[in-house]
């Protein structure tokens, strides 16, 4: 993950890179997606994720577009 100041920052460093595009996502969001993500690891019972149960918690903080589909 990495984080830019513009859209145009975006197309800059994917020009200069040439890594494609991915999604572009807000901050706030990413501070939902790490809560959600990283915030029972440190439980005795924590396992992994399913493919299904990543995809419900990128959907339980909006992210729904292709980019977020796990197979």
């Amino acid at each position: 993950m990495l984080l830019f100041r513009s859209e145009e920052d975006i197309d800059r460093w994917c020009s200069a890179t040439g890594e494609p595009r991915g999604e572009a996502v807000p901050l706030r969001q990413v501070w939902q997606l790490a809560q959600a993500w990283y915030g029972n690891r440190m439980h005795p019972d924590f396992r992994g994720r399913s493919a299904l149960e990543a995809g419900a918690v990128f959907a339980s903080v909006g992210l729904t577009s292709e980019f977020w589909r796990v197979s």
